[in-house]
């Protein structure tokens, strides 16, 4: 029989504990607010998409960002992971396509362990191990992958032999050029709450695209990265969310968990019927589908983002979130215009 070990993935414990993590937040925040206004020195009219991608790191729910090509979407992401200071070793980023692999993602069969009868996959370097994947294209990718995808971004986890293992993800980009209506899609498609477009600036920015475009080839041209600056690491974000997901689970009461909820401390009442009245509004005039799983996944980021921004709790700024939850292009139009014309802007 083989003597060779069963590969597995080492995943962080992330044990931190609250009452230490709620020593450092104001700090956390403070890091995170500089790294998110730092980085979009660097762009031309992209702080509004940088600005969704902290939150999503922290929240670690998946992001999409929709865009022609030369829209600056992977250079977002790439800068993203730069400057927060994340070895190769932990990116893993590929552009999918319909004749991709499942080893191209999750790593080749272990043909000696096959020779055994066992499926175990050699996942190191590829999605499995990565703490930031970036996955392009992402809907042009075949059912096998699909599947694959659903199951690590759903339960953090993938199948070696058979049996569930924890993956090392913990934040995720996607993107894509176009957003696809088939149906056998929609299950993806629900996962990524927040579907932002990266637009062309040239019309309105003409000068400042170009500066801004000749400064970064000069800055590949010498091999600098002068976005790097230490601002924050993903750490901080990890932490970050840790302590949120505490702050979410506790009540302000008697400590017999009959309290007051997250909702009733963090979201007051004119902004919740607020935010009801909005999704009733979007639902039932456009159509907008918006799950169960969804709404919940929105609540989490709206705290996140009030947190990050204001310190905890929500307004009415914090529901232009709403503005992002379009499943196709015309949606997505639709919302940019009319979720702040809803909110009295």
């Amino acid at each position: 029989m083989s003597t060779e070990t069963e590969p597995t993935v080492e995943v962080p414990a992330e044990d931190w504990r609250f009452e230490d993590l709620q020593a450092e937040a104001a700090d956390l925040r403070d890091r995170l607010n500089r790294f998110r206004t730092a980085l979009g020195r660097y762009f031309v009219q992209k702080q509004e998409l940088i600005d969704l991608m902290v939150v999503a790191a922290v929240a670690q729910e998946p992001l999409l960002l929709v865009g022609l090509p030369g829209t600056a979407k992977s250079d977002l992401v790439l800068k993203f992971k730069d400057a927060l200071g994340i070895p190769d070793e932990d990116y893993f980023e590929y552009m999918l396509t319909r004749f991709t692999e499942p080893s191209e993602i999750v790593g080749p069969i272990d043909i000696n362990q096959l020779r055994e009868g066992r499926y175990i996959r050699r996942e190191q370097g590829k999605l499995p191990t990565a703490r930031l994947g970036f996955l392009d294209e992402i809907f042009k990718s075949n059912s096998a992958i699909l599947n694959i995808l659903l199951t690590i971004v759903n339960e953090r986890k993938f199948y070696q032999d058979g049996k569930p293992q924890p993956v090392r993800l913990r934040v995720l980009f996607a993107a894509t050029n176009e957003v696809p209506e088939q149906g056998e899609l929609a299950a993806l498609k629900d996962r990524f709450v927040l579907k932002a477009e990266s637009r062309s600036v040239a019309d309105d920015h003409f000068g400042d695209l170009i500066d801004a475009g000749l400064q970064a080839e000069v800055w590949r041209g010498i091999s600098q990265k002068p976005w790097v600056e230490g601002h924050a690491t993903l750490e901080d974000v990890l932490k970050a969310g840790r302590y949120m997901t505490y702050v979410f689970g506790r009540r302000d009461g008697t400590g017999n968990g009959d309290g007051r909820t997250d909702r009733d401390l963090f979201f007051p009442p004119d902004v919740f019927r607020e935010y009801q009245r909005l999704i009733k509004t979007l639902v039932r005039e456009d159509r907008i589908f918006v799950s169960d799983r969804k709404l919940v996944k929105l609540y989490k980021l709206l705290r996140i983002r009030a947190w990050l921004f204001s310190g905890g709790t929500v307004g009415l700024d914090d529901l232009k979130l709403l503005q992002y939850l379009g499943e196709t292009h015309a949606e997505m139009e639709l919302l940019r215009e009319k979720v702040p014309t809803l909110l009295g802007e």
